[in-house]
């Protein structure tokens, strides 16, 4: 084993221990984000309802909107809506029809409308996932009428969310939280105005609206390197702007170059 090699050996139990505090530190955060999810379920989307319709996973796959089916329904994270006024995207032999009679959580995210992929596991999803899982939620519940729950990964046989859930919603909470973070960046660094052509290749430039964020000056662009990135991107600073000016955008250190 030569020298490099040998202290690439001698790192590793250093760097095993950083990413199990890393890791320790998210599951403390996530353990947080449930906690105040907890909290909030009884006016929120979870709370127990006196008179609920529970189905269990075979009775829920009746609902298929074909000939002498009792209805047209699907579930998204274990919730039941009647998607019965949308019929012409969800009964059999439409677009969507892979999603009617069951819980197809995964597939709103993937597009996978394979068997495979039309679960309801999402448990490696990520935080901008989840979160389009949930916005997915707030269209149903705006368009569609809730009508039950279905018993299984999401819901105990008391109606009650189960772990899973609880896993699932704090995971969307902390996405919820570090998108406003990314707002609170944007307006503090405008992202600049860019295009392409392959005849002139890239160009990046600054107005008074780029990144639609509104500001009385024009600015100059400048690269933000954010940690943990493997790309900086372009920003709008104020004309006064170092060329190498030093920077937080968030909890760690970046720095600012010039395109």
């Amino acid at each position: 084993m030569d020298r490099e090699a040998a202290t690439s050996e001698e790192r590793r139990p250093a760097a095993g221990s950083m990413l199990r505090l890393g890791r320790r530190g998210l599951l403390l955060g996530l353990a947080a984000a449930a906690a105040a999810v907890m909290a909030a379920r009884l006016m929120g989307w979870w709370s127990p309802r006196a008179g609920l319709r529970l189905f269990i996973p075979e009775e829920l796959a009746r609902y298929r909107g074909g000939p002498g089916d009792p209805g047209l329904y699907l579930a998204l994270l274990g919730r039941v809506y009647d998607v019965s006024s949308g019929r012409r995207h969800y009964e059999p032999g439409a677009h969507y029809s892979g999603f009617a009679g069951r819980d197809a959580s995964r597939a709103f995210v993937t597009g996978d409308y394979s068997a495979a992929g039309l679960v309801d596991d999402v448990s490696d999803l990520s935080f901008s996932e989840m979160l389009t899982l949930q916005n997915w939620l707030s269209f149903y519940e705006k368009n569609y009428e809730f009508v039950g729950r279905v018993i299984g990964r999401f819901y105990g046989e008391d109606g009650l969310p189960t772990p899973e859930l609880t896993r699932v919603e704090a995971m969307i909470t902390k996405g919820l939280e570090a998108r406003q973070e990314e707002l609170k960046e944007k307006q503090k660094f405008p992202p600049c105005n860019a295009e392409w052509s392959s005849a002139k290749g890239s160009r990046l430039w600054c107005s008074p609206n780029s990144g639609g964020v509104s500001r009385d000056w024009i600015g100059v662009p400048r690269k933000l390197y954010r940690p943990g990135a493997k790309e900086p991107h372009c920003v709008r600073l104020t004309p006064l702007a170092s060329p190498y000016q030093s920077i937080m955008p968030g909890p760690a250190q970046s720095g600012l170059g010039n395109p």
